[in-house]
């Protein structure tokens, strides 16, 4: 594979401690004691263990239910990283790399992909973050009250509070390193792209929930059953749209700004804020309601796997940032003594505040008490009826 070692990626991969030339195959295998520091399997056993449960419920769900809503959201997500990322790792081999080079290189893991490139956690990472975010928003009874398009809103809001605790720690922890002199990765956002900020923790999940909200799980809701053929064709075209979504979203940014990084990030700015406020307003006014009004409005269901396992994720990732603090404050321009990236702690802390703000809010919500026992993988069977 050497001759798909871009410069870039080679350069990267040497900051990172290995080399692109001897990375792996398709697949490889290491010790998890050998990677590059001890942070490393924390995280990517976390994410993946997440994921397998999450996966898992999803069947459950559909089995006891007949609701597919969860395993098409998992699948559309993996649907969409397998449409994103490859020609992020190979530009050359897909014929762009006159128009994209290298953006960033993950360090490898215990389980590494496509030569070095794609570490298993990060295929994992995409449907656990989107079903905790969409379940998130459903179980506040967003989808229900608001529709399609205010649900997918809050639910890009909320992934991005969970994403950009991890996006802001990576570097510094060497998880993956940016490629800094790319013009697509600008304006930097302390060590992290803006572009990444907005689009890849925000846009992007907020597109992949509009689809599966409108093309599944709205007529789940009003009763519709799906057969495996259906499931099948619905998850391939919201991966595909999902994808399409992440780059008409931006638009405004991308063409309007295309001959100024200030001008772009004043953009890709002004959407985030956008999405935000919307969420924020629409987020409050529904948890208020359902703690004020009449049990008519109450949610019909709890899935408690997202409730506790997003509180795991949140616990661990304010572990590993409390260890990365003391390299963090001795950072001497941006930097810590050891030449890596920090990230911006006072927005990861607003984002661990609405973080742990949107997990309280599924437990301080009333439950209609014919679902209090059900398990994790429970549906809302006033909802969709028969199913």
């Amino acid at each position: 594979m050497a001759d798909l070692c871009s410069p870039t990626f080679s350069q990267l991969a040497t900051e990172l401690g290995f080399s692109c030339d001897e990375a792996g195959g398709l697949v490889e295998f290491r010790n998890p004691l050998g990677l590059e520091n001890w942070t490393l399997p924390i995280l990517e056993w976390t994410i993946i263990i997440g994921s397998v449960l999450a996966l898992v419920l999803a069947i459950v769900r559909l089995r006891r239910n007949g609701d597919p809503t969860n395993l098409v959201l998992w699948f559309g997500a993996t649907a969409y990283l397998f449409i994103i990322e490859p020609p992020l790792y190979f530009p050359a081999a897909f014929g762009i790399e006159k128009h994209v080079d290298t953006m960033f290189a993950h360090n490898v893991f215990t389980v590494d992909f496509l030569w070095g490139r794609l570490p298993l956690y990060i295929i994992a990472i995409y449907p656990l973050m989107a079903t905790i975010a969409f379940e998130i928003v459903k179980m506040l009874g967003i989808f229900r009250r608001y529709g399609v398009l205010v649900g997918a809103v809050c639910a890009g809001f909320v992934h991005h509070a969970f994403y950009e605790i991890f996006d802001h720690l990576g570097p510094q922890l060497r998880w993956w390193e940016w490629s800094t002199d790319n013009p697509i990765n600008q304006p930097m956002f302390d060590s992290v792209p803006l572009p990444s900020v907005v689009v890849f923790a925000a846009l992007w999940p907020m597109s992949l929930a509009f689809c599966v909200q409108f093309f599944v799980g709205r007529h789940v809701d009003a009763g519709k059953h799906f057969s495996g053929l259906q499931l099948v064709w619905r998850t391939l075209v919201i991966g595909i749209l999902a994808s399409v979504g992440t780059f008409i979203l931006p638009i405004p940014a991308t063409v309007f700004g295309a001959g100024s990084d200030t001008i772009r990030g004043i953009l890709y700015a002004a959407e985030l804020v956008i999405l935000t406020i919307v969420a924020i307003a629409v987020l409050v006014r529904q948890w208020m309601r359902l703690r004020t009004e009449p049990s008519t409005d109450v949610p019909s269901y709890t899935n408690n796997f997202v409730r506790y396992y997003a509180a795991v994720y949140l616990a661990i990732m304010a572990i590993l940032w409390a260890t990365a603090l003391p390299d963090f404050f001795g950072a001497v321009d941006g930097s810590t003594s050891a030449g890596d990236p920090i990230g911006n702690l006072w927005y990861t802390l607003a984002c661990f505040a609405i973080a742990i703000l949107c997990v309280a809010a599924t437990f301080t919500v009333p439950n209609r008490k014919s679902d209090e026992s059900n398990t994790p993988a429970a549906e809302e069977s006033s909802v969709v009826g028969t199913s």
